[in-house]
């Protein structure tokens, strides 16, 4: 996961719509089922994922009442405690 493109994603659903990422993480884990796929693409399509639905995670919280700031840091420690156990 990219903070920077988490960031700009958490922008594009304030501006948009998160239904607009919702569909895209659709399409991306539909092609992930292609057997034809090649571990690259899987991987670019893996973090891709990850980073869409970090930003839904990030913007549900902002919604709740976080700040973005705070969302985001909340959201990177939980990353990162789960990465360390």
């Amino acid at each position: 996961m990219r903070l920077p493109i988490i960031k700009n994603l958490v922008q594009f659903i304030e501006e948009n719509d998160e239904d607009f990422i919702l569909e895209t993480t659709e399409v991306l884990e539909h092609l992930s089922q292609e057997s034809n796929i090649k571990d690259e693409e899987m991987n670019v399509i893996g973090e891709l994922l990850s980073n869409m639905f970090g930003a839904i995670e990030v913007s549900k919280m902002i919604k709740e009442g976080a700040s973005k700031k705070e969302a985001l840091n909340t959201f990177m420690k939980r990353v990162m405690g789960s990465i360390d156990k």
